[in-house]
Parts: C-alpha cells; sequence; structure tokens
C-alpha cells in the first residue's frame, strides 16, 4: 500500500482516484475507483469495490463502505453513512442507450443508509435521518426519521447520535442529552436543545 507523493489522501496501489478533488485524509481502498469529474471531501473512507462517478460529490467524514456506486447526481453530505452494497439511481425511467438529463439524489448531513437499501432517483433524505438495512425508499425522508421496509415507510424518530427516540405530546428527549420537538409540516424532527454528548457524536 502506498500513499500518493503529491497528495494528502491515501489510495491503496489497487485502487484507482482520478479526481483533482479528494480532500486530506481520505482513504481509497483496493478496487475500488473514483472517477476524474468526482469530488470527495476530507477525511472520508471509501471502501473495496466502491465507484464514485464524475459528476457525484461527497462531503466531508463520509464513510462508505464495501460495494456502493455513487452516480452523477447524487450528493452526500458531511458525516454521512453509507452500508454495504446499499443502492443510489439517476434515472427514472433507464433504458440501453437512451440518454436522459440525470436526477439529482441528495443525502444530508449525519444521515445513515443500511446495508443493501435501495434509493431511487430524485428523493432527499433528511439531517440525521436513517434508512434501515434492506429499505426501498422511493420517496423523500424527513429528518431524524427512520424508515423501513419495501416500500420504505416511517417507523419512528432518530437522534443525531444513533438512538431511537418516542416523541410524547410532540416533544423528544434522549438519554443523550438531545431534544427535540416534532415538525408538524415535515412529520421529522427539529433540535430544540443540543446536549455535548449529541454534539460529540455527530461532531
Amino acid at each position: 500500500m502506498k500513499a500518493s507523493s503529491k497528495k494528502k489522501f491515501f489510495c491503496h496501489r489497487l485502487g484507482l482516484a482520478e479526481s483533482e478533488a479528494i480532500g486530506e485524509g481520505t482513504r481509497v481502498w483496493a478496487w475500488a475507483h473514483v472517477m476524474a469529474g468526482a469530488r470527495v471531501g476530507s477525511g472520508c473512507n471509501i471502501g473495496e469495490h466502491c465507484f464514485v462517478e464524475k459528476g457525484a460529490v461527497i462531503g466531508n467524514d463520509v464513510v462508505i463502505k464495501n460495494g456502493v456506486a455513487i452516480w452523477d447526481g447524487v450528493q452526500l453530505g458531511d458525516r454521512v453513512f453509507v452500508g454495504p452494497n446499499a443502492v443510489f439511481t439517476n434515472d427514472m425511467a433507464p433504458r440501453s442507450k437512451v440518454f436522459r438529463d440525470i436526477v439529482h439524489t441528495r443525502v444530508a448531513e449525519g444521515a445513515s443508509i443500511g446495508a443493501n437499501a435501495t434509493l431511487l432517483s430524485g428523493i432527499e433524505i433528511g439531517e440525521y435521518a436513517f434508512v434501515a438495512a434492506g429499505a426501498v425508499v422511493t420517496r423523500s425522508v424527513p429528518a431524524f426519521t427512520l424508515v423501513m421496509g419495501n416500500p420504505a415507510r416511517p417507523s419512528g424518530h432518530v437522534c443525531r447520535c444513533g438512538e431511537r427516540l418516542r416523541p410524547v405530546r410532540g416533544a423528544a428527549k434522549c438519554k443523550c442529552g438531545q431534544q427535540y420537538r416534532l415538525d408538524p409540516k415535515s412529520g421529522g424532527l427539529r433540535t430544540v436543545a443540543a446536549s455535548a454528548a449529541a454534539k460529540k457524536a455527530g461532531r
């Protein structure tokens, strides 16, 4: 294994990092390919057998586990977690050799995508939302909301530290000290007070 002598990120000798926009401290592991034109922030981990297409945008401190493809039009915010073999798309009606405009997908800061989950294009995953393993997500997910199933449906709420929340009368408090209120418009949560523990967990 070796690091580039000119760049401040690490690329395994069996990885391929063609992009000139990869941040300091990022690690690209064996058989992963980051195309020219992709943007990757600092402190990221791109696991084995991953593919990052030109036009994809990845924030800072993002963890992408093995076997994930990040296509053009997919944007991952800071501190997003993507589990192994999760699937993104960027075309709502794919056909061989038929080229359409890219349909964008955004995953907001701190959100987690479970292993083998599938996200259809054109949706937004809210900040610190949690997509369960194997879920098929066909519509946008509000902030701090847990979704699961096929098609994915809301199944509760989660704190930014990752613990499950159980709102009572429109309010929720995690054992880490973080407090929330339900957002009646989106069905998600909004932060009332950020605890030190939650801030540390979410950095």
